[in-house]
């Protein structure tokens, strides 16, 4: 299984992609029974799907969309009842695809998953398995290989099923044409804009009308509990750039290390590969005449097509990677030389081409590294020393940081207002532990130091609130203007709105006139600009009749666009191609509807009342 999906990388991704996205079609407001306790949020098939579990995994794709946006959008804000509900219909389709994959005894073995670990390309580094990659590997997802594993047990299963069901899709030659001309097809399109600013000055908006909308509104005019604090901050970091690593210190661990910074010898090689002997040797005997000659012959001659299409070019290698004979060989001939070797695949004109002598990499060219590693080690043990006394500093000496700053000559660093239940860019305090015990009673009415969380590996923060707000009701006054001028943007662009469907209108009986934009070509595959929105409206216009027209609603008033020409492009790619193409969509279908069947047949129940409820 794990070679299918190192193989067929791309489709398994989309695959495993369908699962994470695609279930809520499927929506749970189909399962309305729900027999269960404590914070179980919904069962299949007799097992529960608990609070935590939702809860981590919701976490889960906001802290990934937080990720994706670099930090910039607020993943708290994406936590709405629909959001909810898709988060929960992704795990029950999880939960019916794996017991598919249980009763079609599909299960991989621990073992099984271990050796295809060590197996995989990615994990080799001179033809052998690389501890240091696989651990570059798991640093960089944040799980350990155990953890590693067991997903893999539990993923490979699902992604063999989805293969197998995807892959019952059968597509004639004629449709995948007929789709991949639909692809290319390009529509010459210009635009026209009904902007909502030009209306502002027809809007009126009364004082009765902003007083009914903030008794309407008034939680959206609240002001949340915040505070503003000093914290210290302990990490192995800042310890290790106390105490630089020197050049002895350096010296001692290259020193230490010198096997593991030696080069081995490496030889590149060509070969032209025969079965018979004679064969061999009339072709080394032309190499020899004709050394140029030499890749000519091995496209003509050799049996490795690997190797003929490069003229017979086995790039550079090292001991251990090729058959004992071949390699023996080529290790004791000398640049240039050619020669003729058998070994269980046949016969073998070789010739060297190339020779790097076995080195050790000096200093010079390792210390960086070396001296981050050792800074890094260093680091870590002086933490492991002084996480327990730090901890206690703070919490033995409440009523201020700077004693536990001054012993381990660290800054007391001060925040900006934080909001409670607001995600915010928050550096070392965003942490849900540390920003609880902020908000405690004893952080707020006591002004007493939190206790030292461990915020990251290595890192322990301790604060305590220096200013602190109440949550509070702003009074209209102090709104009123606010209101009113988002009252008239929404009037304004209601009346752009209202004015941009009429246009259409009357541009779709010819008895309108507008100031078009320069024309463009756009495609489903390449939409130049255009938003995704307009995209669709625009390939999925009639054209049968020029020019056509569609419209749609923006943020900014209301967008026109004139159809004027349709053109047929140049189907790329050759016939198996676009079937193999149509194939993985009509595959994806094929098994998004499966899923949806197994959906209908399972014993789903929700419980709504845990689902909505915010940990």
């Amino acid at each position: 299984m794990f070679d299918f999906v190192q193989k067929h990388r791309r489709l398994a991704q989309v695959i495993l992609t369908l699962i994470a996205l695609t279930f809520a079609v499927w929506g749970i407001e189909s399962y309305t029974r729900y027999a269960g306790g404590g914070d179980t949020v919904a069962s299949v098939n007799g097992y529960d799907i608990s609070g935590r579990e939702f809860t981590e995994q919701l976490r889960s794709q906001q802290e990934s969309i937080r990720r994706m946006f670099r930090g910039q959008i607020d993943p708290e804000a994406l936590d709405t009842p629909e959001a909810r509900r898709a988060v929960l219909d992704q795990m029950i389709a999880q939960r019916v695809v794996f017991a598919e994959a249980a009763k079609r005894h599909l299960f991989i073995g621990r073992q099984a998953v271990i050796d295809a670990i060590t197996e995989a390309p990615e994990f080799q580094e001179n033809g052998k398995f690389s501890p240091a990659l696989y651990s570059a590997y798991l640093q960089q997802r944040g799980v350990s290989d155990a953890q590693n594993v067991a997903q893999l047990q539990t993923q490979l299963p699902m992604s063999r099923l989805a293969r197998a069901v995807a892959q019952t899709a059968i597509v004639p030659n004629a449709l995948a044409a007929r789709l991949a001309a639909i692809q290319a097809q390009k529509r010459e399109i210009e635009q026209a804009r009904i902007l909502a600013r030009p209306y502002l000055d027809q809007v009126k908006i009364d004082d009765a009308k902003v007083k009914a909308y903030y008794e309407a509104h008034k939680d959206e005019f609240r002001t949340p509990e915040r505070v503003r604090a000093q914290y210290v901050m302990l990490s192995a970091q800042a310890l290790a750039k106390q105490e630089p690593v020197s050049d002895a210190e350096i010296q001692a661990a290259y020193d230490a290390r010198a096997a593991q910074y030696k080069v081995e010898e490496q030889r590149r090689a060509s070969h032209i590969l025969v079965k018979d002997k004679a064969q061999a040797e009339k072709l080394a005997a032309e190499v020899k005449k004709s050394p140029a000659r030499f890749a000519e012959l091995a496209k003509q001659a050799s049996q490795d097509p690997g190797s003929a299409a490069k003229g017979g070019d086995l790039g550079w290698f090292g001991r251990g990677m090729m058959v004992k004979p071949f390699e023996d060989a080529v290790f004791e001939m000398k640049q240039g030389e050619v020669r003729v070797v058998q070994s269980e695949f046949g016969f073998h004109v070789v010739r060297v081409t190339g020779v790097q002598a076995g080195r050790s990499r000096p200093l010079a060219e390792v210390k960086k590294d070396l001296a981050d590693e050792l800074a890094q080690q260093k680091g870590a043990r002086k933490f492991a020393e002084a996480a327990e006394n730090f901890s206690n500093a703070v919490y033995e000496q409440p009523d201020s940081l700077a004693p536990a700053a001054e012993r381990y000559k660290l800054p007391v660093q001060t925040t900006g207002w934080i909001e409670r239940g607001r995600r915010q860019e928050l550096g070392a305090l965003d942490n849900p532990k540390l920003l609880s015990a902020l908000f405690s009673v004893d952080a707020i009415q006591n002004k007493r130091n939190t206790d030292a969380v461990e915020v990251a590996p290595n890192t322990l923060v301790a604060a305590r609130v220096v200013e602190h707000q109440p949550a509070r009701q702003r009074e209209l006054a102090e709104v009123k203007d606010d209101i009113a001028r988002e009252l008239r943007s929404r009037e304004a662009l209601e009346l752009a709105r209202k004015e941009g469907e009429a246009k259409l209108a009357e541009l779709r009986k010819g008895a309108a006139a507008a100031t078009w934009s320069t024309p463009r070509e756009v495609s489903r595959r390449d939409a130049a600009g255009l938003p995704a929105d307009a995209l669709r409206r625009v390939v999925a216009a009639d054209v049968s009749k020029l020019p056509a027209y569609v419209g749609l609603p923006t943020n900014d008033g209301y967008l026109l666009i004139r159809i004027s020409k349709v053109s047929e492009a140049p189907v790329q790619g050759d016939a198996k191609q676009l079937a193999e193409q149509t194939g993985q969509m009509l595959g994806a279908a094929d098994y998004e509807s499966y899923v949806a069947s197994l959906k209908g047949s399972a014993d789903i129940s929700v419980n709504s009342a845990n689902l909505e409820k915010k940990q």
